[in-house]
C-alpha cells in the first residue's frame, strides 16, 4: 500500500514530466520564439509632409492602395524636414521592412542613408521626387512626373499667348521648396521655353515653399515692389491660390489683370481655372499609389523593372477644367 507522502511525490513527478513534454512540443519549431512569417509584404514610406492639396491626395492614394494590395504600410510624415526623413529611413532599416519608398524633401544629401539601406539588402523606390546621387545603384527606380516637361509646357503656352506682344511682358515666379527637384526642374523648363520670346522677362522669383500661406506672402511682396506685373507663374496650385488673395486685395483681377499659370491640377486649382481666375494649368498627378504597390511587389520578387517610370499627364485651359471637374478624383 502506497503512503500518502509517496503518492504526492509521484504525482508531482508525473505532472512535471507532462509540463516538460508539453513545453518541448510547443517549442518544436524552426522559428523558436519568433512568430511565423505570414508572407505579407511590409513597405516603409516617408512622405515629404502635408504642405498642399496635392500632397494630401498623394498620401491618401498610397494608404488606400497599400490596403487594397494587402501590403502592410509603415507611414512617416517628415514635416518638410530632410533630417526627419533620414531618421525615418533608418528606423525602417532597423525594422527590417521589405521595401522602402520615399518622396525626398530635397535632391541632395541622401547617399549615406541610401547606402545603409542597400547594405541591409532593402530595395528603395523614389516617388514623385528624385535625388541627385551619382550612384544609381542606391535605388531601384523612380516613379513620378517629368518636372522639366511641366515647366516647359507652362512656358510654351505663355509664349503662344504672348506671341503678338511688342513690349516687355513682366513675369513673377513663385518657386517651390528651395533645393527640391520640382522647384529646380520646373524653373528650368519654364525658363528654357520662354527664351523663345525675348519680350518675356522674369522680373522677380522667390520661394513660396509650395504652400498657400507662402504664395500669398511672397505675392504681396511682389506687388509692392513691382508696379507692373503681367504674368504669375506658380510652381504649384496652392501657391497660386494663395497669390489670388494677395492679387484681389491689391485691387487687381486675377486671370485678367494678371495672367496666372500653375502646375498640379488639384481640385481647388481646377475650380479657380474653371472660374477664370487661373488661365492655364500643367497637370501633375498625385495618384501614384496603385503603380507604387505594383512596383513594391515586383521589386521584392526580384523582377527587372525600368529605372524611371513617368506618369501620364496633360494640360488644362478654363474650358477643359469645366469639363473635367465633375469627375475629378483629386
Amino acid at each position: 500500500m502506497l503512503t500518502k507522502s509517496f503518492t504526492r511525490r509521484g504525482l508531482a513527478v508525473v505532472t512535471a514530466g507532462l509540463l516538460v513534454a508539453g513545453m518541448a512540443a510547443c517549442g518544436n519549431s524552426d522559428t523558436g520564439d519568433k512568430p511565423a512569417d505570414d508572407g505579407k509584404l511590409t513597405l516603409g514610406f516617408s512622405q515629404v509632409g502635408a504642405e498642399s492639396g496635392w500632397r494630401t491626395a498623394n498620401t491618401n492614394s498610397i494608404k488606400e492602395s497599400a490596403t487594397a494590395a494587402g501590403i502592410e504600410l509603415k507611414f512617416d510624415d517628415a514635416q518638410g524636414k530632410q533630417e526627419n526623413q533620414i531618421k525615418a529611413i533608418r528606423n525602417f532599416i532597423q525594422q527590417k521592412v521589405d521595401v522602402i519608398a520615399f518622396s525626398p524633401v530635397v535632391e541632395s544629401g541622401w547617399d549615406t542613408v541610401l547606402k545603409e539601406a542597400k547594405d541591409a539588402g532593402i530595395p528603395v523606390i523614389l516617388t514623385d521626387r528624385s535625388v541627385d546621387s551619382a550612384d544609381k545603384s542606391l535605388f531601384k527606380t523612380f516613379i513620378g512626373s517629368d518636372f522639366v516637361k511641366e515647366g516647359k509646357l507652362a512656358g510654351e503656352w505663355l509664349v503662344e499667348q504672348k506671341k503678338a506682344a511688342t513690349g516687355p511682358v513682366n513675369i513673377v515666379e513663385l518657386q517651390g521648396t528651395t533645393g527640391s527637384a520640382p522647384a529646380n526642374d520646373r524653373k528650368k523648363g519654364f525658363g528654357d521655353a520662354i527664351a523663345a520670346n525675348p519680350n518675356l522677362k522674369v522680373i522677380a522669383s522667390q520661394t513660396g515653399d509650395f504652400t498657400r500661406a507662402g504664395g500669398k506672402a511672397v505675392m504681396e511682396q511682389f506687388l509692392k515692389a513691382n508696379p507692373k506685373i503681367d504674368v504669375l507663374f506658380a510652381h504649384n496650385d496652392d501657391m497660386g491660390l494663395g497669390a489670388l488673395e494677395a492679387i484681389t486685395a491689391a485691387g487687381k483681377v486675377p486671370g485678367k489683370d494678371i495672367t496666372i499659370i500653375t502646375i498640379d491640377a488639384v481640385h481647388d486649382g481646377m475650380q479657380a481655372l474653371a472660374d477664370g481666375k487661373f488661365n492655364f494649368i500643367a497637370e501633375c498627378s498625385p495618384l501614384l499609389g496603385p503603380q507604387l504597390m505594383d512596383l513594391v511587389k515586383k521589386v521584392k520578387a526580384g523582377e527587372t523593372i525600368p529605372t524611371r517610370i513617368e506618369t501620364q499627364e496633360g494640360t488644362f485651359t478654363s474650358e477643359q477644367a469645366k469639363a473635367a471637374l465633375p469627375t475629378r478624383k483629386y
